[in-house]
């Protein structure tokens, strides 16, 4: 079998991705439970498991990272408060 690609991982939504990286953790758990109890048939499927959730949470930080890049720029864009620019005026006095 081969190691899944990562075009996949992009093609989910971000709630199916959060979906996968659980499934795939408590998988992986699954795998440790069976090496623990001598049951473990396919020891190369820890790798395809860990390589699995690496691509998922690469997909899931690069899409939090473009989604901070974005706001971070559409603040850029905004005009700055025009009250430090112009003085006050003391008539209250």
């Amino acid at each position: 079998m081969a190691l899944p690609k990562i075009e996949d991982a992009r093609s989910l939504s971000d709630a199916e991705l959060e979906q996968e990286i659980l499934a795939a953790k408590r998988q992986l758990f699954d795998l440790r439970l069976q090496k623990a109890t001598k049951r473990l048939e396919k020891p190369h499927q820890f790798k395809h498991l860990k390589h699995r959730i690496a691509q998922l949470m690469t997909v899931e930080r690069e899409r939090q990272l473009a989604q901070k890049e974005s706001t971070d720029t559409s603040q850029s864009d905004t005009p700055q408060s025009e009250q430090s620019d112009t003085p006050q005026s003391e008539s209250d006095e």
